[in-house]
């Protein structure tokens, strides 16, 4: 890729899909999943506030053992009408958010936080998904196949879920889990990171 850094830059996060969306940028960085205990949103939080601060809250865990770092901390959450559907916990739980979400339009909304030398910069990024009138039998196979359990509203967009949608506005990477080209502008803008043969 175009970029280039002198930043040691940390990834909070174990997800595979933030890894290779990162990759990206061609710069170099290490992945150092972050163990913080996501907290409930809290009554009123509005569902952007709460994915900003899940991801502080991973990115700040990471810090406390790397000052001097960059480190990005990005969390997701789907929310339909201000509820918000975390990671299912069993798959009966994701067919319930399934049948939930079923021909409805609900929101993907990613949180990131870059945290250097103490500071944050924190922003979310909102894409509207819609799905398809979803029959229960094919709720039951998708769940059955353990693929929502990791993730948020219990799908997965860059996977078989994509079957669940008919249509998407906004950002598809924000979906799949972090909104690579808002991250590259708020680095770049930060002077964190450049184009090649940029002068510095």
């Amino acid at each position: 890729m175009f970029f280039e850094t002198n930043e040691t830059i940390i990834l909070a996060s174990a997800s595979p899909r933030r890894k290779e969306l990162l990759a990206r940028l061609g710069v170099p960085f290490t992945v150092n999943a972050s163990n913080a205990d996501e907290r409930p949103i809290e009554n009123g939080e509005k569902p952007e506030t709460y994915a900003r601060a899940l991801s502080s809250i991973k990115a700040s865990a990471i810090y406390e053992d790397y000052p001097g770092t960059l480190v990005i901390g990005a969390d997701t959450v789907v929310a339909l009408d201000g509820k918000v559907f975390p990671k299912p916990k069993s798959a009966a739980q994701a067919v319930e958010f399934l049948q939930e979400l079923s021909g409805q339009t609900h929101s993907v909304i990613t949180g990131v936080t870059l945290l250097r030398d103490g500071a944050f910069t924190s922003f979310s990024s909102s894409t509207e998904v819609t799905f398809r009138k979803l029959d229960y039998a094919l709720i039951q196979a998708y769940a059955a196949t353990g693929d929502p359990l990791d993730k948020a509203g219990g799908y997965g967009i860059q996977t078989a879920g994509g079957l669940l949608v008919s249509e998407i506005t906004g950002d598809y990477d924000n979906v799949v889990g972090l909104p690579i080209s808002e991250l590259a502008d708020a680095l770049r803008s930060r002077g964190l990171i450049w184009l090649k043969g940029d002068e510095r």
